[in-house]
């Protein structure tokens, strides 16, 4: 193939209008028909319609191939051209199989944006915030998607990246990587992001001598969906919300940079929000 491939590992949102946290947070679907194409996936999909415009041929992974079924559509009938294959990151014989059909069909990522989310601890009742309420299940699942999934993808295209002496390897994460918080009711359990940001960090140091740019992203805020949109504080404040659309231009532009001057961690804050640390 011609065309550079992006690999985008998440592609779609839990809060796209019929995704499990949309449907966990207001116990229904919601109307996502007025929304613009690209905020209606979350940061996944729109990092894929960027790099899509941009000229790659895309890759979305998903669990299950109908969760990117419109996104695909959309994705074509904006020009771009794309392959859904399905991948599940607790699954160590998926991934294996997911990147050697991604190999088969279109080769070897060029870019590979690692974008996987999960709900684990949210559906947790009030009052059960302590770490002696969590389940040993529900922790396993969150490592798997925060920790041992990026491992594991890391170790299927970095190879391929260091032999080629270029490539980029982008982790999207969020503002619980910073340092370690107390879980509040209503969150996912996030205490493995800090092992994601740290294997950013690890992975920095052993591929950029190759040629290979890896960068963390901490997307520090509420990103813009149809399902967070709906929320009762998104109403009220919507300054608060992050545009996934300009968040895909940081994401671009982390991959376009000259590696003379690389970024390796990248914050990203909405402007009445004092950012994390």
């Amino acid at each position: 193939m011609d065309r550079k491939v992006a690999v985008i590992v998440g592609a779609t949102t839990k809060w796209q209008s019929d995704g499990r946290m949309t449907k966990l947070a207001h116990g229904h679907t919601v109307d996502d028909s007025d929304l613009p194409l690209g905020i209606r996936w979350g940061v996944g999909g729109a990092i894929a319609q960027k790099f899509a415009q941009e000229g790659f041929f895309v890759v979305l992974t998903t669990r299950t191939a109908s969760n990117a079924s419109a996104l695909s559509d959309a994705i074509q009938e904006q020009g771009g051209e794309c392959m859904t294959v399905e991948l599940d990151l607790v699954s160590e014989d998926s991934i294996k199989a997911a990147f050697g059909t991604i190999r088969a069909e279109v080769g070897e990522p060029d870019v590979l944006v690692y974008n996987a989310g999960y709900l684990e601890g949210r559906d947790l009742p009030a009052g059960q915030e302590l770490l002696e309420y969590i389940p040993l299940e529900m922790f396993e699942t969150a490592q798997h998607i925060s920790s041992r999934g990026p491992f594991l993808v890391a170790k299927e295209v970095l190879p391929a990246m260091r032999k080629k002496g270029e490539g980029t390897f982008l982790i999207s994460n969020n503002n619980f990587s910073l340092r370690g918080r107390k879980r509040n009711t209503g969150e996912s359990l996030y205490y493995p992001r800090g092992m994601m940001r740290t294997l950013s960090q690890v992975l920095t140091e052993e591929y950029s001598e190759h040629g290979v740019h890896v960068a963390n992203v901490v997307i520090d805020g509420l990103i813009d969906s149809p399902g967070t949109r709906a929320l009762a504080k998104a109403q009220e404040q919507p300054d608060i919300i992050m545009n996934p659309m300009k968040i895909a231009e940081a994401f671009y532009y982390l991959h376009s940079q000259d590696r003379s001057c690389w970024t390796h961690e990248l914050q990203l804050t909405p402007f009445p929000t004092k950012p994390s640390f």
